[in-house]
Parts: structure tokens; sequence; C-alpha cells
């Protein structure tokens, strides 16, 4: 996925924005929550598992990596060149962090 079609498709679920941190990283959240950051560079994206047992499975078989500012909680680091899965990731991502919100926040959004 392109710079351009991450930023579209995390900012078209719900309640979703944007902000530049973090060295101009693109942090994408959901409430007041991360829920993905996109670096500078770009090359690859942080995002978070719905387990811990998915991110270990996902870096087990070589599809992600731990993320590096982020070692527990079931986040991983992905390539941005993944074509097949990353958007269903970004989306699962959303999803389960916007689970962990408050119900009035959810229910605002």
């Amino acid at each position: 996925m392109t710079e351009a079609e991450i930023d579209a498709h995390c900012l078209a679920c719900p309640g979703a924005t944007k902000v530049v941190q973090w060295a101009d990283a693109r942090v994408y959240k959901v409430g007041e929550k991360v829920f993905a950051i996109l670096p500078r560079s770009a090359d690859r994206i942080t995002l978070k598992c719905p387990d811990p047992e998915m991110a270990a499975f996902l870096i087990e078989i070589g599809a992600a990596t731990r993320a590096p500012h982020l070692p527990r909680g079931g986040w991983v680091s992905l390539p941005v060149t993944e074509t097949g899965d990353l958007a269903a990731r970004l989306t699962q991502s959303y999803d389960t962090v916007r689970a962990s919100l408050p119900k009035r926040v959810r229910g605002s959004l």
C-alpha cells in the first residue's frame, strides 16, 4: 500500500484521526488511542494485533517484527509493501483498539 492508500484507509474508519508526532510519524488514532503508526520513512507500519498470540505468530512466520517502541500488548511492525493483508490488518487494529475504548466513547464515534 502507498502512504496515500494507508491514509485513506485509516481515515475512512469511523472516528479515526491522524496527527503528526514522534519525529514526524503519522499516528492514526480512534478516540485518544493509537491504532497505527507510519514512520517518516514509510517503509513499515506499526499496528495492534487482536491478541499477543497473533502477534507472536506473525513474528514467528516472518510476516512481522516486534514493534520497536511497543514491545508488549500485541503490537507488530509490518512492511507497507505487503499487498495482501495490510488493509485487513489495519482494520483489525482499528477494531481492536476501538473495542478497548469506554462504551460512552465508542457510542460517540
